[in-house]
């Protein structure tokens, strides 16, 4: 691994200090610290209000045309454009100050100490690490007078005796090659075998090669995510992550959610357009992973993957009409291994996929995807498991029993229904802190680029911000005292100012609405009141929570502060969060090294019991309970309102 070079950031006046990475810049030095420093046009180095002044050490860029030049010679700069390049000391200028109002435990950066991950040592340790489609070098006595059994017996023969691999099913294809290839390297073969879930059954023999490949052995793991597709190149021999990537579902052009793609596929030759197009990003992936490293096609064995119920019904060629209606009913929750060309997949016609199974219509196998390659499944606490994106599912239990729901939060964690919301990508606003004297914002924005739009996490920090601060109340409107040119009133209603239209990228005005915040407090409250209610049914609170852990692509990057103050995620103690990102390709990765994962599997989802909220009487009332800031009763969050009473006392 490349070593990456580390500097000591110190702000004065004070002793608060960072230690980060050789080109960060100053601005995010300053949100590590906790520190305020307005920067309201997202970090394009255009509004000239992050100065601060480089008193010892060095940095690179931050030089204004705005700056004089005794400014300049007194080392002035843009903390948004000016990168560490040494240990400095940093003063602040009168347009910085604290970040308050913390809950008191800082979430480390990127969630690195929080986060979740398997090690292969310890499969290999619980003699575990025995993937599901493994290659067996092979060679053969050859026939005479004394040994003239059939060839297909004798390769049988030597797996039981070499390897002890015994009930091996060889199929007609097999059969049919059998003979010739035995011959082509003087009986010197590779046998690929397929490992069933059910211990007692036959091992499958998908494919025969001439010589020994046994030291070429890879699979792939995929995620179909609703808007992405993420995969992983794996070798097999050793566990090793060799590449990664992803790239858009294609099925996005013809709808956003699984609803409008369900709709769709119901039309005359739609369900066969939409299977091109997941097939065609799956397709994509593994192109781009291949190349990576030079692996052939041939070379993969196995590829497992995971998605949600519709997204695997639309690749397996189901029909999904029945998932969207009531009693909302799946063609099945269990996929049986294929072979990839049956599904389009363009590897070898001899690679096996293994596809996770489903709970219900709304919980599929992506999240039993997370729930094992989490651990979940394993452990005695008591565990909350929660996926988070457009749809949020939600998982409770521990080794001994499972619950689920899934709840539908709407499109604005990933930037849908907000006027200004966009997806996470370059000038996209996505930190944020704001000065709770002169309401001042600090925008930081990916790419350090103009700022074009709010994405999730940013929407997130906003709010939050906003709310502890007091310019937001319990119901989510801005309180209209504000001494602030920034509060006015819009079309929509009272917004708020994030960005002028001269320092934007957009050439026009970035503004928070109410009706924005509104769409968000709705969101957060479907997931919150999903999770009380579903405690609820199991006769179970809040409190009874001994873990949680935070998946997908927004918890990945989910503030928890943030998080716990506007009522998105229940006040528990932060220590007792983990992160684990994709947990959907981390259980693909699991699956594809470890054949007792699957066994495990068949297990999980015979204890997992699904519950349909619209079906709960409950919910609506927890649902409602939840449409404030950062809940109707304040005693559930007892730090947050009482940081906020203390704020400006």
């Amino acid at each position: 691994m490349k070593h990456r070079t580390k500097h000591k950031v110190v702000f004065l006046p004070g002793t608060r200090q960072v230690e980060v990475e050789q080109g960060t810049t100053l601005i995010r030095a300053a949100r590590m610290a906790g520190l305020h420093i307005n920067a309201s046009c997202g970090g394009a180095g255009v509004c000239g209000k992050c100065r601060v002044e480089v008193e010892q050490g060095t940095v690179s860029e931050g030089v204004s045309e705005k700056f004089s030049t005794d400014e300049i010679a007194a080392g002035v700069r843009q903390a948004c454009t000016a990168k560490v390049a040494s240990d400095v000391a940093v003063r602040l200028l009168d347009t910085a100050g604290l970040k308050k109002g913390q809950l008191g435990v800082e979430v480390p950066e990127h969630h690195r100490a929080a986060m979740h991950s398997f090690d292969i040592t310890e499969l290999k340790r619980e003699g575990i690490f025995l993937p599901p489609v493994e290659k067996y070098f092979l060679e053969l006595p050859h026939p005479d007078h004394n040994d003239n059994q059939a060839d297909g017996s004798r390769v049988i023969r030597a797996l039981k005796e070499q390897y002890e691999e015994r009930h091996i099913h060889m199929g007609l294809g097999i059969l049919q090659r059998l003979r010739r290839v035995l011959r082509e390297d003087d009986f010197r073969v590779t046998v690929t075998l397929a490992r069933p879930v059910n211990k007692d059954a036959r091992s499958r023999m998908v494919n025969l090669q001439a010589g020994n490949w046994s030291h070429r052995n890879f699979g792939v793991a995929i995620d179909i995510g609703t808007t992405t597709v993420y995969g992983q190149l794996i070798n097999k021999l050793t566990g090793e992550v060799m590449a990664e990537g992803g790239a858009y579902n294609k099925q996005i052009s013809h709808g956003e959610d699984v609803i409008t793609r369900i709709i769709h596929a119901e039309q005359a030759e739609g369900q066969e357009l939409m299977q091109n197009l997941v097939v065609s990003t799956i397709n994509e992936v593994i192109e781009r992973l291949l190349k990576q490293h030079k692996v052939d096609r041939d070379e993969i064995t196995s590829v497992s993957l995971a998605g949600n119920t519709a997204m695997t019904h639309l690749l397996m060629k189901l029909e999904p009409h029945n998932i969207r209606r009531s009693p909302y009913v799946p063609v099945s929750t269990l996929f049986p291994p294929v072979r990839a060309s049956d599904i389009g997949i363009d590897i070898s016609y001899y690679t096996m996929v293994l596809a996770y199974p489903a709970i219900s219509s709304y919980v599929g196998g992506d999240i039993v995807a997370g729930v094992m390659g989490s651990s979940m499944y394993r452990t005695k606490k008591l565990t909350l498991y929660i996926d988070i994106g457009t749809n949020a599912e939600i998982v409770i239990g521990n080794r001994d029993w499972l619950a689920c729901a899934a709840c539908s939060a709407g499109p604005a964690f990933e930037g849908g229904g907000i006027l200004h919301g966009m997806r996470a990508a370059d000038g996209a606003i996505e930190d944020f802190s704001i000065d709770p004297e002169t309401l001042e914002p600090m925008n930081i924005t990916i790419g350090g680029k103009p700022a074009k739009g709010i994405c999730g996490s940013g929407l997130l920090l906003i709010i939050a911000a906003f709310f502890e601060n007091k310019v937001l109340d319990q119901r989510g409107r801005f309180y209209r005292n504000l001494d602030t040119w920034r509060l006015r009133e819009g079309r929509s209603g009272f917004e708020f100012v994030l960005v002028r239209a001269e320092e934007s990228g957009i050439e026009r005005d970035i503004v928070l609405t109410e009706v924005d915040i509104d769409n968000f407090i709705r969101a957060k409250g479907a997931i919150y009141a999903g999770i009380t209610t579903l405690l609820q049914e199991v006769g179970l609170s809040v409190a009874d929570l001994e873990q949680v852990i935070l998946a997908g692509a927004f918890g990945s990057y989910i503030d928890l502060d943030s998080a716990i103050t506007v009522g998105l995620l229940p006040e528990v103690d932060p220590k007792n969060i983990m992160y684990v990102g994709n947990g959907s390709l981390m259980g693909c990765r699991m699956n594809e090294l470890s054949n007792h994962i699957r066994r495990d599997v068949v297990d999980v989802i015979q204890k997992m019991t699904g519950f349909e909220l619209s079906e709960v009487p409950s919910y609506k009332d927890q649902y409602v309970a939840s449409l404030f800031l950062p809940h109707t009763d304040g005693s559930l969050f007892p730090k947050v309102m009482g940081r906020r009473r203390r704020l400006k006392e």
